[in-house]
């Protein structure tokens, strides 16, 4: 059985392991590089401040998963949102009716264009880079996308799972969900995901899908 544990802390092990080339490393404080992603983690309760007043000056708004982080003097208070911990332990069985194309370079700005639409705090210039990236295209437009972001050693955070908005209830979603949870399966890995607890349409489609809630985790964010 897989040691599940280092999914309590998500962030730090992406960046101790298959991640860590893209690690600003304060110690017991790490972060993403700002243009890969903007989330930061920690160990040991250890005093975040100084780490925070320095990547501060990196990146405007920024996020650490986890417990609360002790702020520098003069800043903000932290803003808490708390998101769903989400796992997929077996295969999806959903029919895939729709081409599927992993998303190569020249594809890119097709990505990118997208994903300003849904979640542009969140995907950086080389978000792209961290995983694999899945798509649907119609009529030459990417209408709908999944990718990879986080990694460990033995799990795949599956993110950025966005349609278009003219082309919702298509099943697009979950066709591309199926896809690039087995296509991490492939690889002997475990697929999780994470959504705000709030959004309760995703997270219906994901149960129906079966993934099954792990834990929640507290999302932070820090602005300078």
């Amino acid at each position: 059985m897989i040691n599940e544990s280092v999914l309590d802390n998500p962030v730090w092990f992406s960046l101790t392991e298959k991640h860590h080339n893209h690690c600003i490393d304060y110690g017991n404080v790490k972060f993403f590089q700002p243009d890969f992603t903007p989330f930061g983690a920690f160990i040991n309760a250890e005093d975040t401040s100084v780490a925070i007043q320095k990547h501060a000056k990196l990146i405007k708004d920024f996020f650490i998963v986890g417990q609360k982080p002790k702020m520098p003097l003069g800043f903000k208070p932290p803003v808490r949102y708390v998101g769903l911990q989400m796992i997929l332990r077996n295969k999806i069985s959903y029919p895939i009716p729709d081409t599927i194309v992993e998303l190569n370079e020249k594809q890119f700005p097709d990505l990118k264009n997208l994903m300003a639409l849904a979640y542009p705090e969140y995907f950086k210039e080389k978000t792209n880079t961290l995983g694999r990236y899945f798509g649907i295209y119609k009529n030459n437009k990417l209408v709908a996308v999944t990718g990879e972001r986080m990694q460990t050693e033995y799990f795949t955070e599956i993110s950025a799972v966005v349609t278009h908005p003219d082309h919702t209830g298509n099943g697009y979603a979950k066709q591309l969900l199926t896809h690039t949870s087995n296509k991490i399966f492939e690889k002997n890995k475990t697929p999780f995901l994470h959504v705000d607890e709030t959004n309760l349409g995703p997270i219906n489609l994901y149960k129906k899908l079966g993934f099954n809630v792990r834990r929640k985790l507290e999302f932070w964010k820090i602005s300078s």
